[in-house]
């Protein structure tokens, strides 16, 4: 695909205002699969980022062995422990469990630490499968599980939200990482057209493109560049789905402001520093400067 065929998009999307009568379900409900044995504090960071997003409620469902981590993670999202196998991750009959959890969400986020067994593999075909109309977002774990079936979902009549890195997306679209780093852009497009998603492409200066349109994000600094601060930015794409925002709008405005939270933070911590868990507490300075400008 040409440039020419692309269009740029530079202006954000609006979050609605909150309304004087509005209550916890008036925005939205988001399930957050996430967590194994090892990696609870993916689910966690997931849940604050979903948190911070300004999702009504927030569910984090996980493995019982991480339940308990995850639980004390943070007081204001509930937590659903799932079988597991001995080593710690998603146990065999937990699909439809998780299917049926979904079903009461507005938007569902699934991936981040959930490791690379084969049940995880097939639970994550199974919630993009079996909630075609619910907004979902994939990272991490969830984005190998899909790597070898790239053009399975692209008649979901709700696209889905992928946000790889640059080694993820290399294997999303079978093209060496080098690549991804040089034609980052015209990859990203060409993948989202074919693919029928949309694509959140992480890194300096993240893109992101349904196949017709493409973002530059213009936010984030190198101390973001720590374990974790995808997992939170995961999140915070599913809390603004669940707000209802469409899914290219909901994608480009979690890059931005999941970034501008990077810079706040490194302005007062310093780069070095910076730990993905400082994004959450940074994410409300940032989303006010955005509510400044509306």
């Amino acid at each position: 695909m040409s440039d020419a065929a692309v269009t740029p998009v530079n202006d954000l999307p609006r979050l609605p205002r909150r309304a004087p009568d509005g209550h916890k379900g008036t925005y939205g409900k988001v399930l957050v699969v996430a967590g194994s044995r090892g990696m609870a504090g993916a689910a966690v960071l997931a849940g604050r980022g979903a948190l911070r997003g300004g999702a009504g409620l927030v569910q984090v469902a996980c493995p019982g062995c991480a339940q308990p981590v995850v639980a004390a993670g943070h007081p204001c999202y509930t937590t659903v422990p799932l079988r597991q196998h001995a080593d710690g991750s998603f146990g065999e009959g937990v699909n439809d469990e998780v299917v049926e959890l979904g079903r009461t969400a507005n938007a569902v986020a699934v991936g981040p630490g959930l490791g690379q067994a084969a049940d995880v593999a097939a639970l994550v075909r199974v919630v993009v499968r079996e909630l075609p109309r619910t907004p979902v977002v994939v990272d991490a774990d969830g984005l190998n599980a899909l790597a070898p079936f790239p053009d399975d979902f692209r008649t979901r009549p709700t696209p889905l939200v992928l946000t790889p890195h640059p080694g993820e997306f290399a294997r999303l679209a079978g093209v060496p990482t080098h690549d991804v780093v040089t034609h980052r852009e015209e990859l990203a497009v060409r993948f989202a057209a074919r693919a029928g998603v949309v694509l959140l492409l992480k890194g300096t200066q993240t893109v992101v493109s349904d196949g017709r349109r493409l973002y530059r994000n213009s936010t984030g600094n190198p101390g973001m560049a720590t374990g974790g601060s995808g997992d939170v930015l995961t999140g915070v794409v599913a809390a603004l789905l669940a707000q209802g925002l469409a899914p290219f709008d909901a994608a480009m405005l979690a890059a931005w402001v999941h970034g501008r939270a990077g810079d706040l933070a490194a302005a007062a911590l310093g780069q070095t520093g910076l730990t993905a868990a400082d994004l959450p507490d940074a994410l409300p300075a940032a989303f006010r400067e955005l509510e400044a400008r509306w």
